[in-house]
């Protein structure tokens, strides 16, 4: 089986997180796929940053959606980096991508720009929102989807299976053998996140998980070689 390495924000235990230069960096390390964050700006652009507010990850302060590109644009996102828009990301680098749905206003935007260059290939649609994910799937054809969950039971196999669903992106330090048989009897995928370390990397190799999502680029190297 294929085990998956996901870039978490790129890869944000080494660079800026959701910047080009940390997304350009999970690309050379390899990594299957790389994993952002969307939200719309106040004018709405589909904008890469994973918090509502700009207060951690840049030197401004105050929520996204009430600041323009511009505004956005013109703060520092670590290292020198700025926001990125999610259509730089797509030229940057030509790894699949997996991109999370933050705000759910933002699902309309991403479908537009899905549906425009053709990325139903590329792009898995991920979110914590069941909402978003059921509103983007009748917008693109063909869309792959992943719901998110940190607190969750077996009900997120329901909910997963509810929504159409291919895949379920489960926090590590909840995941237990029952939810793992009900997935597989849903034919669901699973991604377990945040696997850092060789112990967590063990414990997903041990429930047979599909992938996994790191903020550390070197898992690529060592996840085929653990079981």
């Amino acid at each position: 089986m294929n085990f998956l390495t996901i870039g978490h924000r790129g890869v944000m235990g080494v660079e800026p997180e959701n910047t080009l230069r940390s997304f350009v960096a999970a690309q050379e390390a390899g990594l299957d796929a790389i994993e952002l964050d969307l939200h719309l700006s106040k004018d709405g652009a589909l904008v890469v940053m994973h918090d509502t507010d700009v207060d951690r990850t840049t030197d401004g302060s105050g929520p996204i959606a009430e600041k323009t590109l511009a505004e956005l644009r013109a703060l520092d996102a670590g290292r020198g980096e700025r926001v990125p828009v999610f259509e730089e990301v797509l030229e940057a680098v030509q790894a699949p991508i997996q991109a999370e749905i933050k705000d759910a206003q933002a699902a309309r935007a991403l479908a537009e720009v899905m549906n425009r260059r053709g990325l139903a290939g590329r792009v898995e649609v991920s979110s914590f929102h069941d909402e978003a994910i059921a509103e983007i799937k009748p917008l693109v054809p063909g869309v792959r989807t992943a719901l998110i969950a940190s607190r969750y039971g077996t009900d997120i196999v329901d909910r997963a299976v509810a929504v159409g669903a291919e895949t379920v992106c489960l926090n590590i330090r909840r995941l237990t053998l029952e939810i793992v048989e009900r997935a597989r009897k849903a034919d669901l995928k699973i991604i377990g996140w945040v696997v850092n370390t060789q112990d967590q990397l063990r414990l997903v190799r041990a429930f047979g998980l599909d992938g996994a999502t790191t903020d550390h680029p070197d898992i690529k190297r060592t996840g085929r070689f653990t079981a």
